[in-house]
């Protein structure tokens, strides 16, 4: 894993971008309930604990899930109905790391619940969803925090003020991609615990119980719009955020699912979106951990800049007479810090309870960052290039 040519980074000559800190004293500590307790929700309660948040109500439709949160924070009271939850005296925040087809419904629960939210990405299971969830926050004045962790790291902040200086030129093509070797066995046997089935399905279309589609809801469109949404709201929206570019004009994707028998989703793809000054590609290969986890190329007139979860690197064009299959020395290299990771999006949500300043990412960018990922699904299913013009596809 590395570089075109492998290389490790080196430390830039760039300042870091401090992003205060949100560590909550004993007296002064914000209680929580976190509605989704499965790896992502207990991966971020253990977080925001660590970060002195206090968390006071677990919330699960799954009683294993709820069994492993409550080892995490013994003294918070559990439910299996989330409206229960958000009735429950001092909770000063949520924490909803569900499936992407609850994220509306508990979404707007919450806010009519008064209550100010961290909610997991993708934003919405449909542009549609999108849509009203962005009218929902117009009209309040709650904080919302959407989880695109790359918002509050240091070094995408960094990278963006390059693009936006003129470094590396005018933009043409980007190439955004996630390679992992991701084993996939959609396993059917009987689910141990209980699980409350009609409400795990909530909003989706009603059917019997089938435990794959449980343990691995992402692989379903029911529930999900698969890895196009889930990663691609990541990468997607580095893209428009470091190229000041709103949702693409239109999206085309092919796709197949490989070594999943059961699940509906894409495991492999290629989506194609037309900017107004520039193509982008998103693909990603579940089969494959060459070059490993994500990357994102910016090929600029003057530069290209290549960046993944290490950090970034920036190399000069060698023009119209380079000679092939050579790799230029980079000209500005940047690592990632202590300020480049995950948790610090998490600070930048507590500060932002604090302070009540607009969190480093809203609903509305996490509505247009989902927008072309929601377009490449259209794309794949209808087989045909879908266009999008005033919030419409067409």
């Amino acid at each position: 894993m590395g570089e075109p040519n492998r290389r490790d980074f080196v430390k830039g000559a760039m300042a870091p971008l401090l992003v205060p800190s949100a560590v909550w004293g004993a007296n002064d500590r914000p209680t929580y309930g976190l509605i989704g307790a499965g790896n992502r929700g207990r991966w971020l309660n253990e977080s925001f604990q660590k970060l002195g948040a206090q968390c006071v109500a677990l919330c699960d439709v799954y009683s294993p899930n709820l069994q492993l949160a409550q080892q995490q924070s013994p003294d918070a009271r559990t439910y299996v109905n989330h409206a229960e939850l958000l009735t429950q005296e001092g909770i000063d925040f949520v924490v909803i790391a569900v499936p992407d087809h609850q994220h509306r419904p508990i979404y707007l629960d919450s806010l009519a619940g008064g209550k100010d939210m961290y909610l997991e990405k993708p934003l919405s299971l449909t542009l549609d969803e999108s849509a009203s969830m962005v009218d929902a926050a117009r009209n309040t004045k709650r904080i919302i925090q959407v989880g695109m962790q790359r918002r509050s790291m240091n070094f995408v902040r960094e990278a963006r003020d390059l693009v936006q200086s003129g470094a590396i030129g005018e933009v043409s093509m980007v190439e955004a991609a996630w390679n992992w070797h991701f084993t996939l066995p959609l396993d059917n046997s009987p689910l141990p615990g209980t699980l409350d089935w009609e409400r795990f399905l909530g909003p989706a279309p009603k059917r019997t119980l089938e435990p794959r589609r449980f343990r691995w809801w992402r692989g379903f469109w029911d529930y999900s719009g698969g890895n196009v949404t889930d990663q691609g709201t990541h990468l997607m929206d580095v893209v428009q955020w470091l190229t000041n570019s709103g949702p693409p004009n239109s999206a085309t994707c092919q796709g197949r699912v490989l070594k999943a028998e059961g699940a509906e989703v894409p495991n492999v793809f290629s989506a194609v979106f037309e900017y107004p000054t520039f193509l982008a590609t998103w693909t990603l290969d579940y089969r494959s951990a060459y070059e490993n986890d994500w990357w994102i190329t910016f090929r600029g007139e003057k530069a290209s800049m290549v960046m993944n979860r290490l950090g970034y690197s920036l190399y000069e064009d060698p023009g119209p007479s380079a000679t092939p299959w050579t790799q230029a020395e980079a000209k500005l290299s940047r690592k990632m810090d202590d300020k480049d990771t995950p948790i610090v999006h998490l600070e930048n949500f507590l500060d932002c309870i604090k302070t009540r300043a607009t969190p480093n990412c809203t609903v509305e960018i996490a509505a247009s960052a989902v927008a072309g990922p929601h377009l490449a699904n259209i794309a794949y299913r209808e087989g045909r290039r879908v266009r999008y013009a005033g919030g419409k596809v067409i």
